[in-house]
């Protein structure tokens, strides 16, 4: 995993699409749903780390603008 797109597609894997028009809403339910699939089991640790890594730079890049 890379970049949002990556975590895009590992929640699109789990039947998880987010799309509501408010990017930082966006990035927040990205975040609930990383959370909630590592609680279940259904991520490991790396995959979890490393998409909550990607989803708050994501959010302090465009925090920037």
């Amino acid at each position: 995993m890379k970049n949002l797109y990556d975590v895009m597609q590992l929640l699109k894997r789990y039947g998880t699409v987010i799309y509501t028009a408010d990017y930082t809403a966006d990035l927040g339910l990205m975040e609930e749903e990383i959370k909630e699939l590592y609680r279940l089991q259904f991520i490991t640790a790396k995959e979890f780390s490393t998409a909550l890594l990607i989803l708050r730079h994501q959010r302090s890049e465009y925090d920037k603008k």
